[in-house]
This record gives structure tokens, C-alpha cells and sequence, in this order.
């Protein structure tokens, strides 16, 4: 087995058993250990949903006991949940889970003590090239063989995203849900409602798909893809919600939609969400810095400013936006994908928490949210399209040859990125990206309205599908 399939730049993913079996977990354990807690600390292990996930787990757990780390098995969790238990324990972690891959699949998330980001150029290269040797010659004993315990996060999880957003003052709010087999449907009755223990909240949560099934039987839990919205949009029209939430598989990404059941871009989300930690911030006495990834919509800037804070535009991908939390000391972060950072997560992305301050923000005034982040989405986006070339490099440069003229600004930041020259109206840009495992192109436009979007996307998409003469 070539673990170079499926240990890639943020995270290992693969299919069950075919790519990732028992040997594959205990080697990546062993080499994780070596790794992450070299000196023999904690490790601290969470799974999702899937059937696979606590057989892989258990065999990834033996092979980091055999390179001295003690192992702290956590059990069921959201992705976010892991990285809190990393948090808070002061413990490396690891997430076994897919995210929102279809069942046959699952993965391994990793991140170092303090929920700090592992990828490609921050230890998991190393991991990979361990583990490698650990699957073809085997896992030597280290001095020690660490421990193995058992504990449950999940109050503690519940108990510290509510120190974070007080919703206990808001206005009764009623909210669809849908979990989508995934791991919300653990951590939302722990966080919103009482299951944890906790004192309930002025919010009626209205469930759908709560029932944990790693084989998804209603739809796909990925809600990037509109037809996996199609559920919660009729029951939020159905029961007269206030909005509704949409989770991935783990739970760490949320998608919103309004009471018309209209899908609420992660854009707005990311902007409505600086606005309030920017307004902490700035209460708090120090400068607010927001991280946005290049597709995330201009106004996310534009709101940042205005606000008084800085606004850091950055690569697409998790170990990017961690990294410059970190670099800046950013109090937030958000993503075009619906991954939301927050400094008093440990930089982490928590959809949980997003949509807790979307809450807020809703319970705290008396309008309903299409008003509400109406001034956040003033303009259009094509959302991301995908194109499969025989030659990323080839239809690359034949974009930047026929786009980057006349002034037209461009920057190679992340993929291709070009905007429209200076003082252009009505402006746009887009930015063209490959994708790291398969032949594909990945286009986003944004407009200042519908018709330059469109021109401009097909003016795009036209030369990256032309065939090489």
C-alpha cells in the first residue's frame, strides 16, 4: 500500500478496507505518536458516526501505545469536539472520520497539542513517511508502552461553547436542524438543547436526521451540495421556522438557511460573525483582526473595515487559516466552505459555535434574518464550478494569457486569481484553482451584479474547456 494515495496535504482519506485498514490506522498511530508527542505525551482520540470507525480507531490507538504515547479514547464526537478536547487537555489529537464523504470511506484528522493544525508542510509529511515504514517492516516497541484510558467530553465541550455565546437571553427562536445522520446529531441536544445536563435555552430545535447512521439512508451529509439542503428548507417553510442549520458528517462545517428557507451564503455568515467578535474585540481594547480566504465574497472585507478591524486574506484549506490565526492573533476567521475559526477556540474551526452566534444575532433584534444579513450579500457569486482538463497547467495559462491584460490585476496567492483593472465598472474577478487530487479546475466568480457574473464566468469557462490545438 502506498500511503501517498491517501495521506494528502490536510488530512489522511481513504476507502475501508481497500485503502484503509487495521494496519494502515496502527501504522499511522505509531507514526502520529512519533510525531506529535514525541516525548510520549497524550494523544487524544475521537470518532464519528461510520461503522468503520471504531475498529480503525482501536488499531490506531495500539500502534501509538507502542511508541509510548498514552492514548485518551473520547468516543463518539463532532470534529470540533476533538479539537476542544485537544484544547483543553493540552493533547495531541486525531479525528477518525470522512467528513462528508459517502460511508465507504473515513480518514484521519490530526492536529498537535492546543488543537493547533497538522498538514502537509507541519508534520504530516513526516507522519506519512513513518508510517510508511512502520506498514512495510512493522511498529518496533518503543521503551514504554503508553496507556489507554476512556473519558467523555461532551458536557465539557457543551459547557464551554455556552461561556462563549449567552443565548439565554434571546428571543424564543425556533430552528430546523438537519444533522444528516451526522455527528449533530450528537452535539446539538448536548449544546442547544439539555441532554448534557444543561439549563435549556429560549430555542425550540426542530430535529431532522438526528439518528447517528454512517451510511447516510436520507442524503449525503455534504450541504455544499444544494439538493442535500432540499429537507431542511421544507421543514423550515413547514414548521414556521425562525432559520434553519445545516451540518456536514462531523459537524465541523454549518450552512444556514433563512425563514424563507433561502440558503444564507457562508460569506454573509463569516461577515455577520466578524461583526460581533470585532465589536468584542475593539470593547475588549485591543485591534481585531478577521482572516478570509481568497473565494470568501468582497464584502467581507469591505464589512471588516468599516468596522474598524483588519481584514487578512489568505490561502483556501484549514492549515492556512491556522496558521495566520496564529501569525496575527486574529480573533476570527471564515471560509467560502463554511469553516469558521475562532481565537477562543484555539484557533479552530467550530461550526457549533458559528451557528451560535448566528443565533444570537437573530434573538437579539426583532427582524428576520433575510433582513438581517441582506446588507451582507450585495453581490453575485457563481459558486464553485468544476472543470476536468487533460492539462491544469496548459488551461491555466491560457486563462492568465487571455484575462491578464488591460490593467487587470493578478495574483497567484492561491491557483489564479484576476480582477478587474481599477476604477472597472461594474467590477469582477474570479479565481481558478487545481484541485489537489484529480485533474480538475476550480472557478469562482464574483460581480458587483448578476450579468457581469455571468459574462465573465462564461467568458472563463470557454477557455479553460477549449481543446488544445
Amino acid at each position: 500500500m502506498d500511503l501517498s494515495t491517501i495521506i494528502k496535504a490536510y488530512d489522511v482519506r481513504g476507502l475501508v478496507p481497500d485503502q484503509l485498514d487495521a494496519d494502515v490506522a496502527r501504522a499511522v498511530g505509531a507514526a502520529a505518536a512519533d510525531v506529535l508527542v514525541p516525548d510520549g505525551g497524550r494523544l487524544v482520540v475521537g470518532h464519528d458516526m461510520r461503522p468503520s470507525s471504531p475498529a480503525l480507531v482501536a488499531a490506531f490507538a495500539d500502534g501509538a501505545r507502542d511508541r509510548g504515547a498514552d492514548v485518551v479514547r473520547i468516543g463518539l464526537c463532532s470534529t470540533d469536539g476533538l479539537y476542544h478536547a485537544s484544547g483543553a487537555l493540552d493533547a495531541a489529537g486525531a479525528m477518525f472520520t470522512a467528513s462528508h464523504n459517502p460511508a465507504a470511506w473515513n480518514g484521519i484528522k490530526l492536529c498537535r497539542p492546543g488543537a493547533r493544525a497538522v498538514g502537509q508542510d507541519s508534520g504530516l509529511a513526516d507522519v506519512r513517511r513513518l508510517a510508511q515504514g512502520y506498514l512495510d517492516d512493522g511498529v518496533p516497541a518503543a521503551g514504554r508502552r503508553g496507556t489507554l484510558t476512556d473519558t467523555d467530553t461532551l458536557r465539557d465541550y457543551a459547557v464551554h461553547l455556552r461561556s462563549l455565546v449567552d443565548l439565554s437571553g434571546v428571543r424564543p427562536l425556533r430552528v430546523v436542524v438537519d444533522a444528516g445522520n451526522g455527528m449533530a446529531g450528537h452535539t446539538v441536544p448536548a449544546v442547544l438543547q439539555t441532554a448534557a445536563g444543561l439549563p435549556a435555552l429560549p430555542v425550540d430545535v426542530v430535529p431532522l436526521y438526528f439518528e447517528l447512521d454512517g451510511t447516510f439512508p436520507n442524503h449525503e451529509a455534504n450541504p455544499l451540495e444544494p439538493e442535500n439542503l432540499r429537507d431542511l428548507q421544507a421543514a423550515v417553510r413547514e414548521h414556521g421556522a425562525d432559520l434553519g442549520l445545516a451540518f456536514d458528517g462531523d459537524a465541523d462545517r454549518c450552512f444556514v438557511v433563512d425563514e424563507r428557507g433561502e440558503p444564507v451564503s457562508p460569506s454573509a455568515v463569516t461577515a455577520l460573525v466578524a461583526l460581533r467578535e470585532i465589536a468584542r474585540e475593539r470593547a475588549a481594547g485591543r485591534h481585531p483582526v478577521v482572516i478570509h480566504n481568497l473565494i470568501t465574497s468582497r464584502v467581507v472585507p469591505e464589512v471588516v473595515e468599516a468596522a474598524g478591524g483588519t481584514p487578512v486574506r489568505t490561502r483556501v484549506g484549514h492549515s492556512f487559516i491556522k496558521g495566520e490565526m496564529a501569525r496575527t492573533g486574529a480573533v476570527f476567521g471564515g471560509e467560502h466552505s463554511a469553516h469558521y475559526y475562532f481565537r477562543a477556540f484555539w484557533g479552530a474551526d467550530t461550526g457549533m459555535l458559528a451557528a451560535m452566534h448566528v443565533l444570537a444575532a437573530l434573538g437579539e433584534q426583532d427582524g428576520p434574518l433575510s433582513a438581517l444579513v441582506a446588507d451582507y450579500a450585495p453581490y453575485t457569486a457563481s459558486g464553485e464550478i468544476n472543470s476536468r482538463v487533460d492539462d491544469v497547467a496548459a488551461a491555466t495559462a491560457r486563462v492568465r494569457e487571455r484575462f491578464a491584460r488591460d490593467g487587470a490585476g493578478v495574483d497567484e496567492l492561491d491557483g489564479l486569481t484576476v480582477s478587474s483593472a481599477p476604477g472597472t465598472q461594474p467590477w469582477w474577478w474570479f479565481n481558478l484553482r487545481p484541485s489537489n487530487t484529480e485533474p480538475l479546475l476550480r472557478l469562482n466568480v464574483e460581480a458587483a451584479d448578476g450579468a457581469t457574473m455571468e459574462r465573465v464566468r462564461d467568458s472563463v469557462l470557454a477557455v479553460v474547456r477549449e481543446e488544445t490545438r
